[in-house]
């Protein structure tokens, strides 16, 4: 099958890797993918957000099925324009990807469909904000209404902090504080059937010890050896399957990737959000684990087949991935600089390998950083502590100026 991945992340290049892989991809190609991933695919340039576009260069290819990646292409509904053009794709309508385009739109549908989630209010006006701030009371938790790359959250116990984020956005959802560990958990589905993947957790601060602040992810391990064995079946139980089935009774149908962040707190498991794709970094992860060939799982959901796709199969072990980040990251990051020690990183027997998430290729075919979250490092073993020391070993063999990465990921478990 001829297969097309719109995106460029680090997300898009596991997605690559584990398509390159599957024997029934005959070709891959991503748009506009980043310098790691013009090792696996052919790479081709487009403008992400322009369905039109998107779907223009899928036509060219000769295309026989569309992944798209990224969460502003799927709000923008770039999967629409492709669709209209009789290709298969695996993404959401740009309608049922508000479910995380805005969180006033998931929170209402969570409601109709009685899913678990924290107590909230939606707030326009600095006067409101105030309001509802006052009657959570600390710690503070405000969230931009709309996309904003994974850095849209404060969570604080600075009441002026959190008046000052709520003030920067349009709109905002202000929420009670939920406490206990967090967990995301994909699942795929065609709008009907849900197929729920491997748990995994990831780190949101930018600094050990969970300082600093939010990121789009630092890293992310799988799987949770702390978490209930019911934890799946409960969390489809109450959120996933009562989610698809309420975007699809309103005449919205969810067909793609359904992320679940979930908090799993005192008094139970409660949503904390929701994507629309796959999650970076945990599909790093997650597909790392992953044994059956990604391409069919993905294509039965676009196309309304996935009731009869065989149970998912799962490698035994763990894995674990590193995020390293430019110098300035995430307030300001600095780009244009030299990485070396990729190909030293990567071991020969595919244990750990690098992902590049914000990376091009110079004139001179030097890789040079161009994003804040610059490669995420991904190791398997055959427990934790193996996945985290050789996650730990290869991310010692890049040089990457000024850059910086958490030395915490996985040592708690």
């Amino acid at each position: 099958m001829n297969v097309l991945v719109i995106g460029g992340g680090a997300r898009e290049h596991a997605l690559c890797r584990a398509l390159s892989l599957d024997p029934d991809v005959t070709a891959l190609h991503c748009a506009p993918g980043n310098a790691g991933i013009a090792q696996v695919a052919q790479t081709h340039p487009v403008d992400q957000l322009d369905g039109g576009a998107v779907a223009e260069l899928a036509v060219a290819l000769g295309a026989e099925f569309v992944i798209v990646g990224p969460e502003a292409p799927l709000v923008a509904g770039v999967a629409d324009a492709v669709r209209e053009r009789g290709i298969p794709v695996f993404g959401p309508s740009g309608r049922a990807a508000q479910l995380e385009g805005s969180k006033a739109f998931a929170k209402d549908v969570m409601a109709a469909a009685g899913v678990p989630t924290a107590r909230s209010y939606v707030c326009t006006t600095a006067d409101e904000a105030a309001t509802a701030l006052d009657a959570f009371g600390a710690p503070y938790v405000v969230k931009d209404d709309g996309l904003a790359a994974g850095k849209g959250v404060v969570v604080t116990a600075d009441l002026q902090a959190a008046l000052d984020h709520a003030a920067s956005c349009e709109r905002v959802v202000i929420e009670e504080y939920l406490d206990g560990p967090e967990v995301s958990l994909f699942a795929v589905t065609d709008g009907t059937t849900v197929v729920p993947l491997q748990p995994a957790q990831d780190f949101k601060r930018a600094y050990d010890n969970d300082e600093g602040p939010n990121t789009g992810g630092m890293g992310a391990y799988s799987p949770l050896p702390w978490a209930d064995p019911k934890l799946v079946d409960e969390v489809m139980e109450t959120v996933l399957q009562p989610t698809v089935d309420e975007l699809r009774r309103r005449g919205t149908p969810f067909s793609g990737l359904l992320y679940a962040g979930l908090a799993i707190t005192s008094r139970g498991v409660r949503v904390i959000e929701f994507n629309a794709r796959f999650g970076d970094p945990e599909t790093q992860v997650v597909l790392a684990r992953l044994k059956t060939p990604l391409n069919g799982l993905l294509h039965a959901a676009a196309t309304g087949r996935l009731a009869d796709f065989p149970t998912l199969r799962w490698r035994e072990g763990a894995a674990v991935t590193v995020v390293i980040a430019a110098e300035g990251y995430p307030e300001a990051p600095r780009s244009g600089d030299p990485i070396t020690g990729l190909a030293e990183a990567e071991a020969a027997d595919g244990t750990a390998y690098v992902l590049h998430a914000g990376t091009v290729l110079a004139d001179d075919g030097a890789v040079l950083s161009a994003g804040g979250r610059v490669l995420s490092v991904t190791a398997t073993g055959k427990d934790l502590p193996q996945a985290r020391e050789r996650a730990y070993a290869a991310t010692a063999r890049i040089t990457l100026a000024g850059s910086h990465h958490r030395t915490d990921i996985a040592a708690a478990v």
